[in-house]
C-alpha cells in the first residue's frame, strides 16, 4: 500500500466515523424529538444545514492553515 493510498484510507475512515457520529449524536435525537413525519424531516434538514456549516468552517480553517503554512513556526 502506497502512502497516497494510506492517506485516502485514513481520510475515508475519518469521514465515515464523522458521519456515523453526526447521525448518532444529532440526527437520532432530532428524529425522536418529534412525532409527525414532516417535523422529523425538517429536524433532519436543519441538522444537515448545521453539518454543512461545520464542514464549511473546517474547510475555511484548513485553507487558512495551508495558506500560511510556510510562515508557521517550527
Amino acid at each position: 500500500m502506497t502512502k497516497t493510498e494510506l492517506t485516502y484510507l485514513i481520510a475515508g475512515v475519518a469521514a465515515l466515523a464523522s458521519v456515523v457520529a453526526w447521525a448518532a449524536l444529532v440526527v437520532v435525537p432530532a428524529w425522536t424529538s418529534y412525532s409527525r413525519v414532516w417535523e422529523r424531516l425538517l429536524a433532519v434538514l436543519g441538522s444537515l444545514y448545521v453539518l454543512a456549516a461545520f464542514v464549511l468552517a473546517g474547510v475555511m480553517v484548513a485553507g487558512v492553515v495551508l495558506y500560511f503554512y510556510d510562515e508557521l513556526p517550527g
